[in-house]
């Protein structure tokens, strides 16, 4: 059983740590050390450690990978993002100052999901381009895309740089409007691992379809944003006065 002086001591060891976090001594790596050498560092026994950082992990100043350690969970940038207007992730992190950067997940050419072909308006016989990323801004996980589009508009898939919008552009298929979905969803355990955030933490889930010019859809992407680095903001202007049904 725990006693006064073992709750003090892992609270000074909590706040010393919460101190290290803030000065950022472990900012470049984001990985504390292990357990053997933070309890030599601050001279208390494991099991105090222990409580220690799951004090902090508690709080969300730490969150912890199995088999991979406890990592400190960084500050992630602000974002407002203008939901009534047609902008790739690249861009706009570069709009708001930030440097985008993305980790591929997977990529590659397949046959469409009848998904895929319902939102692309396309045969079950056309390849698409499957690109899911983890959307990164001055090295901070932002978001979560799955992206598929037509091959035929990206004739080397391997070529796709930062902004898929650019590759489109290069190719002469710049996409000009797009329809976007938004609702709230929960994070599983794999994509919130991926994000930096607790296991079941609310996100914003953004499905767009983008269209070309002359109709046809040149990309369907499914989107997962941390909410709490993301606000949409929409212009609104009045309308005409709804009517009840009679």
């Amino acid at each position: 059983m725990s006693g006064p002086a073992t709750r003090v001591r892992y609270r000074a060891v909590a706040e010393s740590l919460r101190r290290d976090i803030a000065s950022g001594r472990f900012a470049k790596a984001q990985v504390l050390p292990g357990e053997r050498e933070l309890s030599r560092m601050f001279e208390v026994s494991r099991a105090t450690l222990r409580r220690a950082v799951g004090a902090l992990v508690d709080e969300g100043a730490l969150f912890q990978r199995q088999g991979a350690g406890t990592f400190v969970r960084r500050a992630a940038p602000k974002i407002d993002q203008p939901f009534s207007r047609l902008v790739g992730f690249s861009e706009l992190m570069r709009l708001r100052g930030f440097s985008p950067s993305s980790r591929n997940l997977d990529m590659g050419v397949y046959l469409p999901s009848p998904e895929e072909m319902t939102s692309l308006a396309i045969g079950p016989d056309e390849s698409v381009v499957r690109l899911s990323r983890l959307r990164l801004a001055d090295d901070a996980p932002m978001a979560i895309e799955h992206t598929a589009a037509p091959a035929r508009f990206l004739p080397a898939p391997d070529k796709i740089g930062a902004s898929l919008y650019d590759t489109l552009a290069a190719t002469g298929h710049p996409p000009t409007r797009g329809l976007q979905r938004l609702r709230a969803v929960l994070l599983s355990d794999e994509d919130a691992a991926l994000l930096g955030a607790p296991p079941g933490s609310p996100a914003l889930y953004i499905q767009r379809i983008a269209y070309l010019a002359d109709g046809r859809g040149v990309e369907f992407t499914r989107s997962y944003f941390r909410s709490d680095t993301y606000e949409f903001v929409s212009e609104v202007t009045p309308g005409r006065t709804l009517k009840a049904p009679a």
